[in-house]
Protein backbone atom coordinates (compact mmCIF):
# COMPACT_ATOMS: atom_id res chain seq x y z
CA UNK A 1 0.00 0.00 0.00
CA UNK A 2 1.28 3.35 -0.94
CA UNK A 3 1.85 6.35 1.46
CA UNK A 4 -0.25 9.61 0.41
CA UNK A 5 2.50 12.20 -0.79
CA UNK A 6 0.90 15.08 0.71
CA UNK A 7 1.66 12.60 4.17
CA UNK A 8 4.88 11.90 3.39
CA UNK A 9 7.47 14.14 5.10
CA UNK A 10 9.19 16.75 2.99
CA UNK A 11 13.50 17.26 3.54
CA UNK A 12 14.47 20.18 4.54
CA UNK A 13 11.06 21.49 5.96
CA UNK A 14 11.26 23.07 9.16
CA UNK A 15 9.28 21.24 11.99
CA UNK A 16 5.97 23.57 13.14
CA UNK A 17 6.47 26.12 15.63
CA UNK A 18 4.86 24.15 18.36
CA UNK A 19 7.21 21.18 18.11
CA UNK A 20 10.38 23.45 17.80
CA UNK A 21 8.94 25.72 21.27
CA UNK A 22 8.06 22.04 23.02
CA UNK A 23 11.72 21.26 22.49
CA UNK A 24 13.09 24.29 23.58
CA UNK A 25 11.37 24.50 26.16
CA UNK A 26 12.00 21.19 27.08
CA UNK A 27 16.17 22.16 26.69
CA UNK A 28 15.30 25.15 28.97
CA UNK A 29 13.58 22.93 31.74
CA UNK A 30 17.12 20.75 31.49
CA UNK A 31 19.61 23.40 32.41
CA UNK A 32 17.48 25.75 34.54
CA UNK A 33 17.83 23.87 37.46
CA UNK A 34 21.66 24.48 37.16
CA UNK A 35 21.23 28.30 36.11
CA UNK A 36 18.89 29.16 38.94
CA UNK A 37 21.47 27.55 41.22
CA UNK A 38 24.46 30.08 39.82
CA UNK A 39 21.85 32.91 39.99
CA UNK A 40 21.37 31.90 43.50
CA UNK A 41 24.77 30.97 44.82
CA UNK A 42 26.05 34.37 43.12
CA UNK A 43 23.15 36.65 44.88
CA UNK A 44 23.75 34.71 48.19
CA UNK A 45 27.09 35.06 48.62
CA UNK A 46 28.41 37.75 46.36
CA UNK A 47 25.12 40.52 45.32
CA UNK A 48 23.99 40.34 49.01
CA UNK A 49 27.29 40.82 51.14
CA UNK A 50 28.19 43.29 48.57
CA UNK A 51 24.96 45.54 49.52
CA UNK A 52 25.52 44.74 52.80
CA UNK A 53 28.95 46.00 53.01
CA UNK A 54 28.42 49.47 51.11
CA UNK A 55 25.55 50.23 53.67
CA UNK A 56 27.60 49.06 56.59
CA UNK A 57 30.28 51.39 55.50
CA UNK A 58 27.96 54.81 56.10
CA UNK A 59 27.13 52.92 60.09
CA UNK A 60 29.18 53.06 62.87
CA UNK A 61 28.09 49.40 62.65
CA UNK A 62 28.60 46.77 66.12
CA UNK A 63 27.99 43.58 65.73
CA UNK A 64 26.69 43.03 69.31
CA UNK A 65 23.20 41.83 69.47
CA UNK A 66 19.86 44.49 69.33
CA UNK A 67 22.94 47.16 69.19
CA UNK A 68 22.13 50.64 67.39
CA UNK A 69 23.88 51.28 64.40
CA UNK A 70 23.71 54.99 63.95
CA UNK A 71 23.78 55.98 60.19
CA UNK A 72 26.96 58.57 59.98
CA UNK A 73 27.62 59.42 56.43
CA UNK A 74 30.72 59.61 54.77
CA UNK A 75 32.23 59.50 58.49
CA UNK A 76 33.96 56.72 57.88
CA UNK A 77 35.41 57.30 54.59
CA UNK A 78 36.96 60.75 56.18
CA UNK A 79 38.24 59.34 58.94
CA UNK A 80 40.32 56.90 56.69
CA UNK A 81 42.28 59.36 55.01
CA UNK A 82 42.28 61.66 58.01
CA UNK A 83 43.67 58.89 60.45
CA UNK A 84 46.77 60.84 62.14
CA UNK A 85 48.84 57.25 61.71
CA UNK A 86 47.81 57.12 58.10
CA UNK A 87 46.99 53.82 58.14
CA UNK A 88 45.18 53.52 54.87
CA UNK A 89 47.83 55.70 52.59
CA UNK A 90 50.43 53.11 53.69
CA UNK A 91 48.34 50.03 52.99
CA UNK A 92 47.81 51.93 49.52
CA UNK A 93 51.43 52.30 48.89
CA UNK A 94 52.29 49.00 49.49
CA UNK A 95 49.34 47.76 47.61
CA UNK A 96 50.55 49.86 44.93
CA UNK A 97 54.37 48.35 45.38
CA UNK A 98 53.14 44.68 45.17
CA UNK A 99 51.31 45.59 42.12
CA UNK A 100 54.15 47.15 40.08
CA UNK A 101 57.67 44.92 41.57
CA UNK A 102 54.84 41.16 41.54
CA UNK A 103 53.12 41.60 38.19
CA UNK A 104 55.86 42.43 35.92
CA UNK A 105 58.02 39.38 37.87
CA UNK A 106 55.68 36.97 38.08
CA UNK A 107 54.43 37.69 34.33
CA UNK A 108 58.34 37.57 33.14
CA UNK A 109 59.05 34.39 35.06
CA UNK A 110 56.12 32.51 33.83
CA UNK A 111 56.28 33.44 30.07
CA UNK A 112 59.92 32.70 29.96
CA UNK A 113 59.99 29.41 32.28
CA UNK A 114 56.77 27.94 29.72
CA UNK A 115 58.82 28.82 26.73
CA UNK A 116 61.93 27.19 28.07
CA UNK A 117 59.93 23.84 28.98
CA UNK A 118 57.92 24.15 25.77
CA UNK A 119 61.34 23.97 23.37
CA UNK A 120 63.42 22.09 25.70
CA UNK A 121 62.13 19.36 27.71
CA UNK A 122 58.97 18.63 25.55
CA UNK A 123 59.34 14.85 26.81
CA UNK A 124 59.11 16.13 30.64
CA UNK A 125 56.36 18.81 30.15
CA UNK A 126 54.09 17.28 32.83
CA UNK A 127 56.60 16.78 35.15
CA UNK A 128 57.12 20.43 35.39
CA UNK A 129 53.78 21.32 34.84
CA UNK A 130 53.37 19.63 38.36
CA UNK A 131 56.33 20.64 40.06
CA UNK A 132 55.85 24.67 39.41
CA UNK A 133 51.89 23.83 40.14
CA UNK A 134 52.67 22.20 43.57
CA UNK A 135 52.99 25.79 45.36
CA UNK A 136 50.10 27.17 44.31
CA UNK A 137 47.79 23.91 46.09
CA UNK A 138 49.94 23.93 49.01
CA UNK A 139 48.40 25.52 51.82
CA UNK A 140 49.53 29.43 52.46
CA UNK A 141 50.14 28.46 55.96
CA UNK A 142 52.71 25.83 55.37
CA UNK A 143 54.49 28.07 53.12
CA UNK A 144 54.64 30.54 55.44
CA UNK A 145 56.19 28.79 57.83
CA UNK A 146 58.84 27.94 55.76
CA UNK A 147 59.00 31.52 54.76
CA UNK A 148 59.49 32.25 58.29
CA UNK A 149 61.84 29.76 58.91
CA UNK A 150 64.22 30.71 56.13
CA UNK A 151 64.40 34.68 56.76
CA UNK A 152 64.16 34.04 60.90
CA UNK A 153 66.36 36.48 62.53
CA UNK A 154 69.48 35.83 64.03
CA UNK A 155 72.05 33.47 62.79
CA UNK A 156 70.27 30.28 63.21
CA UNK A 157 67.89 31.33 60.06
CA UNK A 158 68.45 29.90 57.00
CA UNK A 159 69.31 32.22 55.14
CA UNK A 160 71.59 34.47 57.89
CA UNK A 161 73.42 31.24 58.27
CA UNK A 162 74.05 30.62 55.05
CA UNK A 163 75.19 34.28 54.23
CA UNK A 164 76.46 35.23 57.98
CA UNK A 165 78.27 32.31 59.32
CA UNK A 166 78.92 29.66 55.76
CA UNK A 167 79.87 32.73 53.31
CA UNK A 168 80.44 35.67 55.40
CA UNK A 169 78.69 38.12 53.21
CA UNK A 170 76.51 39.40 55.65
CA UNK A 171 78.50 41.40 58.53
CA UNK A 172 75.85 40.45 60.92
CA UNK A 173 72.29 38.73 61.06
CA UNK A 174 69.89 40.81 60.02
CA UNK A 175 66.22 40.70 61.22
CA UNK A 176 64.12 41.09 57.79
CA UNK A 177 60.99 40.73 59.38
CA UNK A 178 61.91 43.64 61.73
CA UNK A 179 62.63 46.13 58.79
CA UNK A 180 59.94 47.80 56.40
CA UNK A 181 61.90 47.25 53.05
CA UNK A 182 62.87 43.57 54.17
CA UNK A 183 60.17 42.36 55.18
CA UNK A 184 58.58 43.95 52.15
CA UNK A 185 60.92 41.46 49.81
CA UNK A 186 60.14 38.52 51.95
CA UNK A 187 56.19 39.08 51.31
CA UNK A 188 57.04 39.64 47.70
CA UNK A 189 59.40 36.70 47.32
CA UNK A 190 57.24 34.54 49.59
CA UNK A 191 53.94 35.30 46.58
CA UNK A 192 55.88 35.46 43.53
CA UNK A 193 57.25 31.86 44.50
CA UNK A 194 53.50 30.73 45.53
CA UNK A 195 51.83 31.88 42.71
CA UNK A 196 54.45 32.07 39.02
CA UNK A 197 53.22 28.30 38.67
CA UNK A 198 49.82 29.43 37.84
CA UNK A 199 51.53 31.70 35.11
CA UNK A 200 53.70 28.63 33.58
CA UNK A 201 50.54 26.62 33.47
CA UNK A 202 48.01 29.34 31.35
CA UNK A 203 51.11 29.70 29.02
CA UNK A 204 52.54 26.47 28.45
CA UNK A 205 48.33 25.66 27.23
CA UNK A 206 48.78 28.86 24.70
CA UNK A 207 52.08 27.85 23.52
CA UNK A 208 49.83 24.40 22.03
CA UNK A 209 47.98 26.99 19.75
CA UNK A 210 51.51 28.85 18.21
CA UNK A 211 52.44 27.36 14.47
CA UNK A 212 56.22 25.93 14.24
CA UNK A 213 56.20 27.04 10.40
CA UNK A 214 56.41 30.74 12.23
CA UNK A 215 59.33 29.36 14.09
CA UNK A 216 60.73 27.67 10.75
CA UNK A 217 60.45 30.44 8.58
CA UNK A 218 62.18 32.84 11.37
CA UNK A 219 65.14 30.48 11.08
CA UNK A 220 65.57 30.84 7.36
CA UNK A 221 65.92 34.34 7.77
CA UNK A 222 68.71 34.08 10.53
CA UNK A 223 66.71 35.63 13.06
CA UNK A 224 67.77 34.26 16.75
CA UNK A 225 66.44 32.72 19.43
CA UNK A 226 65.80 36.58 21.68
CA UNK A 227 64.54 37.87 18.61
CA UNK A 228 61.91 34.44 18.23
CA UNK A 229 60.85 35.47 21.33
CA UNK A 230 59.93 38.95 21.14
CA UNK A 231 58.57 39.04 17.57
CA UNK A 232 56.83 35.49 17.64
CA UNK A 233 55.78 34.11 20.96
CA UNK A 234 55.46 37.28 22.82
CA UNK A 235 52.61 38.81 20.34
CA UNK A 236 51.32 35.69 19.21
CA UNK A 237 50.15 35.14 23.04
CA UNK A 238 48.55 38.32 23.49
CA UNK A 239 45.28 37.75 24.59
CA UNK A 240 46.50 34.63 26.98
CA UNK A 241 49.13 37.94 28.07
CA UNK A 242 45.81 40.65 28.91
CA UNK A 243 44.54 37.16 31.01
CA UNK A 244 47.33 36.49 33.11
CA UNK A 245 47.99 40.01 33.46
CA UNK A 246 44.52 40.76 34.81
CA UNK A 247 44.95 37.90 37.23
CA UNK A 248 47.82 39.04 38.43
CA UNK A 249 46.73 42.69 38.94
CA UNK A 250 43.86 41.33 40.82
CA UNK A 251 45.96 38.75 42.78
CA UNK A 252 48.65 41.70 43.40
CA UNK A 253 45.28 44.03 44.61
CA UNK A 254 44.65 40.83 47.43
CA UNK A 255 47.58 40.74 49.49
CA UNK A 256 46.46 39.15 52.63
CA UNK A 257 47.85 35.73 53.33
CA UNK A 258 51.49 36.98 52.24
CA UNK A 259 50.98 39.95 54.47
CA UNK A 260 48.86 38.20 57.64
CA UNK A 261 51.05 35.08 57.85
CA UNK A 262 54.81 36.35 57.30
CA UNK A 263 54.20 40.08 59.53
CA UNK A 264 50.87 40.05 60.81
CA UNK A 265 51.54 43.55 59.20
CA UNK A 266 54.21 44.90 61.25
CA UNK A 267 56.63 46.35 61.81
CA UNK A 268 54.41 48.55 63.36
CA UNK A 269 51.86 48.24 60.63
CA UNK A 270 54.26 49.49 58.16
CA UNK A 271 53.64 46.75 55.53
CA UNK A 272 49.97 46.76 55.86
CA UNK A 273 48.06 45.89 52.48
CA UNK A 274 44.07 47.11 51.85
CA UNK A 275 42.56 43.22 52.47
CA UNK A 276 45.14 42.86 55.91
CA UNK A 277 44.20 46.43 57.09
CA UNK A 278 40.86 45.60 56.94
CA UNK A 279 40.65 42.43 58.15
CA UNK A 280 42.54 43.83 61.71
CA UNK A 281 40.11 47.18 62.28
CA UNK A 282 37.32 44.85 61.32
CA UNK A 283 38.18 41.58 63.41
CA UNK A 284 40.80 43.04 66.03
CA UNK A 285 39.98 46.36 66.44
CA UNK A 286 35.49 45.88 65.78
CA UNK A 287 35.68 48.96 63.46
CA UNK A 288 33.40 47.19 60.96
CA UNK A 289 32.34 50.92 59.37
CA UNK A 290 35.92 51.64 59.19
CA UNK A 291 36.51 48.46 57.61
CA UNK A 292 33.79 48.48 55.05
CA UNK A 293 34.43 51.79 53.97
CA UNK A 294 38.02 50.93 52.61
CA UNK A 295 36.87 47.64 50.94
CA UNK A 296 34.37 49.99 48.95
CA UNK A 297 37.17 51.77 48.18
CA UNK A 298 39.11 48.78 47.37
CA UNK A 299 36.66 47.22 45.55
CA UNK A 300 35.99 50.22 43.19
CA UNK A 301 39.60 50.84 42.62
CA UNK A 302 40.02 46.71 41.46
CA UNK A 303 36.82 47.29 39.10
CA UNK A 304 38.83 50.64 37.23
CA UNK A 305 41.85 49.57 37.07
CA UNK A 306 40.33 45.58 35.57
CA UNK A 307 38.06 47.50 33.46
CA UNK A 308 40.96 49.92 32.03
CA UNK A 309 43.48 46.58 31.45
CA UNK A 310 40.24 44.57 29.34
CA UNK A 311 39.90 47.89 27.40
CA UNK A 312 43.33 48.44 26.72
CA UNK A 313 43.86 44.72 25.62
CA UNK A 314 40.46 44.61 24.16
CA UNK A 315 41.53 47.24 21.50
CA UNK A 316 44.87 45.65 20.63
CA UNK A 317 44.89 44.19 17.53
CA UNK A 318 45.86 40.55 18.41
CA UNK A 319 47.82 38.15 15.91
Amino acid sequence: MSIPLASQPQAGKKPPTATRMKKGLKQWMAVLPFIFLGVLGTAVFVVYPMIRNIFISFQDYSIMPNAENPFVGFENYVSAFTDPNNKVLMAIRNTILNVIVTVPINWLLAIVFAVLINLHFVKYKLVFRTVYYLPIITSWIVVAFLFRFLFAGGEYGLINFIFYKVLGIFPEPVNFLSNYWTAMVVIWLFHIWKTVGWGVVIYLAGLQGISKEYYEAAQIDGASGIRQFWNITVPMLAPVTAFVIINLVNGAFNFFPQVYFITRGGPMDQTQTLPSLMYMQAFKNFNFGYASAVAVMMGITVFLVTYTQMKKFGNQKML
